[in-house]
């Protein structure tokens, strides 16, 4: 499972970040980035799978 993180979308909402902290961190201006690359760590896909479903911009889809 990956995630994808289309930065262009984000609003700086942080739902990610606190739904998810191991995976998503906030920038300077509060906007989403990842804190992994490639494949999401074991026992994380949950978290991942919120962290994208309570995006209010659909910025974070996840890949199997």
């Amino acid at each position: 499972m990956k995630i994808i993180l289309d930065n262009s979308k984000c609003e700086g909402h942080g739902r990610c970040y606190a739904l998810a902290p191991e995976l998503f961190d906030a920038d300077d201006e509060g906007y989403s980035v990842l804190k992994i690359t490639g494949e999401v760590p074991a026992g994380s896909e949950e978290h991942a799978t919120l962290a994208s479903a309570n995006c209010p911009e659909f910025a974070i889809t996840i890949e199997d």
